[in-house]
């Protein structure tokens, strides 16, 4: 008898083993998926190096960066001339890409965070461009304006 307890208890074990590394498994496939991220989630580090590359399809640690949203359409729709540094940049209410060049700053693209809107936007090409994130804690502005060139980021001096 106590033999037929050990054998049932290592057999509830062993399914139970295998049932979690199934489910693992499963969970894993399932989150790739919906993340389009193989392999995981990107580190800060490897977000912050997508979104400063200047050739939007570059890829990061062999993945596929980001494609932001709520940009303009083409990062060289403002002309042809050569541009500066790119840098992100990341407010409560979301973030963005900068970039300035002859004709001033620009924004390349922005995306708010989750359960925050886009309530005004001036990409530029202007001394200084800002986009307006609205959510649960107010708004949340970004400024930009460039020194030489480089962007960064500017206080609101309204």
């Amino acid at each position: 008898m106590r033999r037929r307890s050990f054998l049932a208890v290592a057999g509830w074990l062993a399914t139970a083993v295998v049932a979690t590394l199934i489910g693992v498994a499963a969970i894993r496939w399932v989150g790739e998926s919906i993340a389009g991220t193989p392999g995981g989630v990107l580190s800060q580090d490897e977000v912050e190096r997508a979104l400063a590359s200047p050739d939007p399809a570059a890829t990061s640690a062999g993945r596929p960066t980001a494609t932001p949203t709520g940009g303009p359409s083409s990062p060289g729709a403002s002309g042809s001339a050569p541009a500066g540094v790119r840098r992100a940049f990341v407010t409560t209410g979301g973030s963005a890409v900068a970039e300035c060049g002859p004709g001033g700053a620009r924004l390349v693209s922005w995306t708010p965070a989750p359960g925050y809107r886009i309530s005004d936007a001036e990409s530029g090409p202007d001394d200084d461009v800002e986009v307006t994130f609205t959510g649960p804690s107010g708004e949340s502005e970004l400024r930009v304006r460039c020194v030489g060139l480089e962007p960064v980021s500017a206080e609101d001096d309204d």
